[in-house]
């Protein structure tokens, strides 16, 4: 689907006709686009939209270059964020002359953010550069939004982990389920690290390039701001990890608490239940000559026996303190 975007007065409007009508100062928004609708922009822009393939290379080179004039950077973005299946894939920028082109194959939210917000009045997209730029902005403070979020979700897990009063009390799935919400919670900062990564690399680029594009003082002020959010998000995003993984590893040992702790309940009831069945053994022998055997007080003395032998571990453990 292509969808092309006019800049009117600082700001974007849809453009419903022909491309080649729509005067040099674009956006073009590429989603999903089909081989006919690639080679219908490369043939009325000239410049070669990148694949699905190739904007998913790993190397630098391939993910942020110049040709013919015309800035390439591929960075990650997220997208189904509030979802649990989160999506991450390339988005490939194009900044070639007075044209924007924007490449993906999935719809992330701050796409419809930019949208919103480039189509007000003052929202200073006066050429592609800064249509750029206000994108590259809504993408992060995307992501700003989605750590909030997680940050205030991995505050409610740790309330879930140390808020029981002890480990038996997490009965049944309690601890299986905050394992897989921190598992979730660990790919969606894992997700927004690598987006981050590759944000950085493409606004280090631009800052190269986009005094070679112009003299736009305000846009390499813009620029150099965003580079700091970034590096600040990335801050963040990094202790959020450090915490998910103290978490993860303070779940893991109230588990083995939990586990010990059933273990020990199975240790004393073999211990309390070994002497009772040492005198039961004793006198369930068939010898022929037993003094007991024929005592009137026989019987009661031997579950008397079997009481005390009993009890007598479970007094000593309570004072140990082991119970």
């Amino acid at each position: 689907m292509i969808s092309i975007y006019r800049f009117d007065n600082g700001r974007t409007v849809k453009w419903d006709a022909p491309l080649g009508d729509a005067g040099p100062a674009v956006w073009i928004d590429l989603v999903m686009p089909t081989r006919e609708e690639e080679r219908h922009v490369e043939q009325m822009t000239g410049v070669a939209v990148p694949t699905l393939d190739e904007m998913a290379e790993i190397e630098s080179s391939s993910r942020i270059y110049e040709q013919d004039g015309a800035l390439f950077l591929t960075a990650l973005v997220l997208a189904n964020t509030e979802a649990d299946n989160v999506v991450i894939s390339p988005v490939t920028f194009v900044l070639a002359g007075e044209r924007l082109i924007t490449v993906r194959y999935h719809k992330p939210k701050a796409f419809q953010q930019f949208s919103e917000r480039s189509g007000r009045e003052g929202a200073d997209c006066t050429n592609a550069a800064r249509a750029l730029m206000l994108l590259l902005e809504s993408i992060v403070d995307r992501l700003a939004d989605i750590l909030e979020r997680g940050a205030r979700d991995i505050d409610a897990l740790s309330g879930r982990i140390f808020g029981f009063e002890n480990a038996a009390k997490a009965k049944g799935r309690g601890f299986e389920d905050v394992l897989v919400d921190l598992g979730r919670k660990g790919n969606l900062a894992s997700n927004i690290r690598d987006s981050l990564a590759t944000l950085e690399r493409v606004g280090g680029f631009l800052a190269l390039k986009l005094p070679a594009q112009g003299r736009d003082k305000g846009l390499r002020e813009r620029l150099k701001t965003l580079l700091r959010d970034i590096r600040s998000l990335s801050d963040h995003t990094a202790f959020l990890s450090q915490k998910i993984t103290f978490l993860l590893d303070a779940t893991l040992g109230l588990i083995n608490i939990e586990q010990n702790n059933i273990i020990k309940i199975f240790s004393i009831a073999a211990v309390v239940f070994l002497p009772p069945t040492l005198v039961a053994s004793i006198y369930g022998m068939n010898f022929q000559f037993m003094p007991e055997l024929h005592w009137a007080f026989g019987y009661p003395a031997a579950i008397g026996a079997m009481v005390v032998s009993a009890v007598l571990p479970l007094v000593y453990f309570k004072r140990m303190g082991w119970l």
